[in-house]
This record gives C-alpha cells, sequence and structure tokens, in this order.
C-alpha cells in the first residue's frame, strides 16, 4: 500500500495524529521532506523521489490500544430480567415543564405546560391535562398546553395518557406549582 499526503506546514501538527490513527496494523510510516519544506507522510519513501534534494525520517508510532474489555454487569439473582423493549413498550407520560414546586411570578396567572409521553403517543392516544382534579381543557394529541387565569395559591398538574376509548392508559406524577396573583382588596 502506498500512502502519499501533502501536507502544509500549518496543518502538520494537526494532521500527523490523525494520519497515525487511520493507518491499519502497525505499518513503518516515513516523514520525508524536501528542500523546500513540503512533507509527504507514506510507508514506501523511495515512491518520492520525484523532488530533488529531500530528507527521510522514520516515525514510532505508539502501540495499538490492547485494552481488554470490561466485563458485563449481571444482575442479582431473582432480580426481574428486563430488556429495553420490553421498557419502551410500556407507555408513560411525564411533566416536562414547569418544574415541581415552581412559582408562577407575579402577573395574571397564566403558564405553560409540557410533558413528554414516553413512547410517542400512537394516533389513537391523547393527553389530558388535569389541574387540581379536573379537566382542563379536552384531550389532545399535543403535549403542550397555555393556562390563562390560574387562581391565585398552590396547584397540582397531572397529565394522563388516554387510549381511544377515554381511558387513562398511564399517569404523570403530580407537580405542584404556586401562583402569586395581586390582592384586590375592595371597600364598600
Amino acid at each position: 500500500m502506498v500512502m502519499l499526503m501533502r501536507i502544509s506546514r500549518r496543518l502538520l501538527t494537526a494532521g500527523l495524529p490523525a494520519l497515525l490513527l487511520a493507518l491499519p496494523g502497525q505499518a513503518q510510516i516515513y516523514k520525508v521532506t524536501d528542500d523546500e519544506g513540503a512533507v509527504v507522510f507514506t510507508d514506501r519513501p523511495d515512491t518520492v523521489s520525484d523532488r530533488g534534494n529531500q530528507s527521510v525520517e522514520a516515525l514510532e508510532l505508539p502501540p495499538l490500544n490492547t485494552t481488554a474489555p470490561v466485563e458485563a454487569i449481571s444482575a442479582p439473582e431473582g432480580a426481574a430480567a428486563s430488556s429495553p423493549e420490553a421498557e419502551a413498550l410500556e407507555p408513560g407520560v411525564r411533566i416536562t415543564s414547569p418544574a415541581h414546586e415552581s412559582t408562577i411570578a407575579m402577573g395574571p396567572g397564566n403558564f405553560a405546560v409540557t410533558a413528554s409521553p414516553e413512547p410517542p403517543l400512537s394516533r389513537s392516544e391523547r393527553l389530558l391535562l388535569m389541574i387540581d382534579g379536573r379537566a382542563y381543557g379536552a384531550a389532545q394529541s399535543g403535549a403542550n398546553w397555555f393556562v390563562e387565569g390560574a387562581l391565585r395559591g398552590p396547584h397540582d398538574l397531572v397529565v394522563q395518557r388516554t387510549d381511544s376509548r377515554g381511558a387513562a392508559i398511564a399517569i404523570s406524577e403530580s407537580v405542584r406549582i404556586y401562583v402569586l396573583r395581586p390582592s384586590v382588596i375592595r371597600s364598600r
């Protein structure tokens, strides 16, 4: 195999390690420099003879990686074996925003809710946002809601994953938020 690569002086430091790693096996590599400063890396220095004066330097290659593979860790006896395929089939949903115990700043009580269904919803599945145990709108195929005018105080958010009949097949963990809104005291 004859491998020739012309490299400018600027790329010499960056190109040499990449060249050494790209070569198969432990072939001997030579650095050939001509009198104009052009550099060629090759495994056969005698093929680079079209230039006048040149210097040839044999390069020492680092040893190949011979690290032994890491042993697999087995599950303890009696533990249920689970495969990624089996876990992926189990439908689930979680609320990704807002974070648990977060506070919605002073204002009109508006905030966004984002959920993440795993695996993605099938065509017949829907998501339903529940605020304090009551549905907020209808079940939908999207995973984003914009809540407007939430009352002041704590609220518990849950997202249900439903099937084509509307039955819950997965329920997220509850996320508690706190809404701050100005109080209005009316005088009589």
